[in-house]
């Protein structure tokens, strides 16, 4: 592994972890080829859309319930219209399900666009994760741009609309804002523009609770410059390292602070959700089970996808990807793997570690040269399995999603 994987030249080459970088921000990168794979994107990710409302057709299903109020999507609605501490949940277990397991950026930003638009909550929310969907695209683009050229980025781009639970940037969930703040910062490390990368990280730790992934790469990173250049590093980098994590840090202990139990107050909430590190015991009992009972169709497809992951990570660390992004999809399977909770929601989770499609985007664009006929049936083929199997999940499983 290694902060920078490949050579570049031209402009990109004049940036990097250890250099100075131009002064302006990230998002005024537009590299060749953008438009064109973000208009592949938005392609994609409207087909499935329709497929949803093709299947929720069939089914008498409200459309509304799949995209705006599916499982999790009613308790961030909640929070931005009612704020916190005001809906509990009571299991049958007798365990108490409140609304401070979910972090605040999602319903904050849906808040506020109820503010600026005439929109319902529901609306509201969707225009958030879509346009944070597409802004994590864009990231994604220039992140592969940036390492492997236009073709890898293109590549990377639609093979992560195609993900089997793709389907979850189309619904009011917090990944597509979770991938963006990701990919921003983690272009940023890339590129050198530390205060950047640790600003959003900051904002990442807000998102969710794998939030601090985000600032674990961009630590990675900063203590690696820190370490080859023996210290002599610009105070951003410091300041980036130090930044990362607050905003995790700030709401777990916030949440501590409104239980009355500062340190293990949050942890005690997720507990209520039977969501906890337990270093994958929870897991293998319910594989065990499912092995010797068997289950509906989306456990199976969960551990597949899972199992393929960690394949995945062991090319993208044979390949030598930079550092952060190695470290960033590490910890997201580190989470998943240790971490208790639904199994069918593992693959969700998953979903904004897009670092782990680069060796699958590499070898895409060599077949495509080799074999267009090939290449174009397989990403075909990926994208027929991908729409059909998001719309099984929010219409027809009722698996947790």
């Amino acid at each position: 592994m290694s902060t920078s994987s490949v050579p570049r030249s031209g402009p990109a080459a004049q940036d990097g972890p250890g250099r100075r970088p131009a002064a302006r921000r990230p998002w005024h990168d537009t590299p060749d080829g953008l438009l064109r794979a973000l208009v592949l994107f938005v392609a994609v990710r409207l087909a499935g859309v329709a497929v949803m409302v093709a299947m929720n057709h069939l089914t008498h299903r409200p459309l509304v319930k799949s995209l705006a109020h599916s499982w999790d999507s009613d308790w961030y609605l909640h929070i931005a219209t009612h704020g916190y501490g005001t809906r509990i949940w009571i299991m049958p277990s007798g365990a108490v399900q409140t609304d401070w397991a979910f972090f605040p950026l999602y319903p904050g930003l849906i808040r506020a666009v109820l503010t600026a638009l005439p929109l319902t909550p529901g609306q509201a929310a969707l225009l958030v994760a879509w346009t944070a969907a597409v802004v994590a695209a864009w990231g994604i683009y220039v992140i592969g741009h940036h390492l492997y050229g236009r073709g890898v980025a293109t590549a990377l781009v639609a093979l992560w609309a195609t993900l089997p639970h793709s389907v979850v940037l189309s619904v009011a969930y917090t990944e597509s804002v979770f991938s963006a703040l990701a990919a921003w910062s983690l272009y940023c490390v890339l590129k050198g523009r530390w205060l950047w990368a640790g600003a959003l990280a900051a904002l990442a730790g807000l998102s969710r609770p794998s939030g601090f992934a985000v600032a674990a790469a961009v630590t990675a990173a900063g203590l690696h410059e820190a370490i080859r250049q023996r210290g002599r590093v610009r105070p951003g980098v410091w300041v980036a390292m130090i930044l990362g994590p607050l905003g995790w840090i700030g709401y777990v202990l916030w949440v501590g602070e409104q239980t009355g139990d500062l340190l293990r107050g949050y942890f005690n909430v997720q507990d209520a959700w039977t969501s906890r590190f337990d270093f994958g015991v929870e897991s293998l009992r319910f594989l065990r089970a499912l092995f010797l009972h068997g289950g509906r169709f989306v456990y199976p497809t969960a551990l597949v996808i899972v199992v393929i992951s960690v394949l995945l990570f062991c090319l993208l660390c044979l390949d030598r990807a930079p550092l952060p992004l190695v470290v960033f999809a590490g910890v997201l399977i580190l989470l998943v793997l240790g971490a208790s909770g639904s199994f069918s929601s593992k693959p969700r989770f998953l979903l904004p570690a897009f670092p782990l499609l680069i060796p699958c985007a590499r070898a895409l664009v060599r077949a495509w040269r080799a074999r267009p006929a090939q290449a174009l049936l397989v990403g075909g083929t990926l994208t027929a399995v991908s729409l059909l199997y998001g719309a099984y999940l929010t219409t027809v499983a009722h698996a947790p999603l």
